[in-house]
């Protein structure tokens, strides 16, 4: 199943996030919420933000599979949207405000869930169990 592979990649990109806010809280000696410190912020939000939108994707990502849309066009999304999670993730660390990743990684995943969505929609309507 290829949707397994990008939700095991995703997994362990939201554990790293996880670790990235675990270790900034440790040094910063902050328990909840983020004390002030604009870093701890940053991470805060940068898993949050995967935490968000990953499932939802991998649903989306999934139903595609499963109602057999072509094994290449799986990947592609999936692709997509690890990357695209990455370059929000890498935005977000470098950048209190605006940064080319946070743009992309944003609009890349937003593209690509509406793209499911719509492929996900008319396939329903048109009745087809494999696109």
């Amino acid at each position: 199943m290829i949707t397994l592979l990008y939700a095991a990649l995703c997994t362990l990109f939201i554990l790293g996030l996880a670790i990235r806010v675990m270790l900034a809280r440790g040094r910063l000696k902050v328990g909840l919420g983020d004390g002030g410190h604009g870093e701890l912020n940053r991470r805060v939000r940068a898993h949050s933000n995967a935490v968000e939108y990953v499932p939802l994707a991998l649903i989306l990502l999934g139903g595609m599979e499963l109602n057999g849309y072509p094994d290449w066009l799986v990947h592609t999304f999936g692709a997509t949207l690890v990357v695209s999670r990455l370059l929000h993730a890498w935005g977000l660390a470098v950048s209190e405000g605006r940064s080319a990743g946070r743009f992309w990684g944003t609009l890349l995943t937003l593209l690509l869930m509406v793209a499911m969505c719509v492929m996900a929609i008319v396939g329903f309507a048109a009745g087809y169990s494999e696109f």
